[in-house]
């Protein structure tokens, strides 16, 4: 496991950067809100924060700010991320991912790995990509996922410019396809899964996502979410002991 910019212990407001693997079907503010109450437990007021979302079916690299260092945040938000990914050809669902029910089924058996790896392949380089509906964009005062989990459409969403680094498909077994992906911020991949099923005419979305890395620091040398609570457990009993309190 690794730390970024461990604090001083004794000087609480230092703050630091903690890599953690987010487990399945939590929110990156699940996460957030974890580490802070864990930190208010033991009798700290401690601000924290996150560098990049990632959604609730979603696993991977998360890296949490907390106390000063929550300013520092933009100086992570904008690496490059890599991923491990899961399509399913055949079908699309209304979020692109697993979060909602499959619509539009079609057969995938007249595609060939070729097939397949070539539109992959042509989707490398910078492109302009519409965020889903189901997203934290905001529109209007409204986030998009809100507008969506009530049955609005905002047909006009704004594309924005991203750059897909590499498109590695790593095997075909249809109906899924499983490929690592490296991107620039702001690119979605269960967006890139869905123009991947219509531009291979059969449809597709996420069935699966884990992120890898951003920029240089890895999941590998990620802690679990139970593992940075017991290590802030430790932290907070010696600040207490330290005198160290945090506004």
């Amino acid at each position: 496991m690794e730390v970024l910019h461990t604090e001083t212990p004794g000087v609480p407001e230092a703050g630091e950067f903690l890599l953690v693997d987010k487990p399945l079907d939590w929110t990156s503010f699940d996460v957030v809100a974890k580490i802070r109450n864990t930190y208010k437990r033991g009798g700290l007021k401690r601000k924290v924060g996150h560098c990049g979302t990632l959604d609730p079916k979603a696993t991977g690299l998360l890296i949490l700010a907390t106390g000063r260092r929550t300013k520092e945040i933009s100086s992570l938000e904008g690496l490059d991320k890599e991923y491990l990914a899961t399509i399913k050809l055949g079908a699309e669902t209304p979020s692109h991912d697993v979060e909602t029910e499959e619509c539009r089924q079609t057969p995938v058996d007249h595609l060939s790995e070729a097939d397949v790896r070539r539109v992959a392949a042509s989707f490398v380089g910078p492109r302009l990509q519409q965020p889903p509906m189901h997203s934290a964009v905001w529109h209007e005062g409204r986030r998009l996922y809100e507008m969506a989990r009530r049955g609005e459409e905002v047909k006009e969403r704004k594309a924005r410019p991203i750059v897909i680094h590499s498109f590695e498909v790593e095997r075909v077994e249809l109906p899924f396809v499983h490929c690592r992906l490296v991107v620039s911020k702001g690119a979605y991949i269960r967006v890139i899964a869905h123009e991947l099923g219509r531009e291979l005419g059969v449809g597709g979305y996420l069935a699966g996502l884990r992120r890898t890395a951003i920029g240089p620091y890895r999941v590998e040398d990620a802690m679990r979410v139970a593992e940075a609570m017991e290590r802030i457990e430790r932290q907070t009993a010696f600040d207490a002991e330290a005198g160290g309190h945090e506004e």
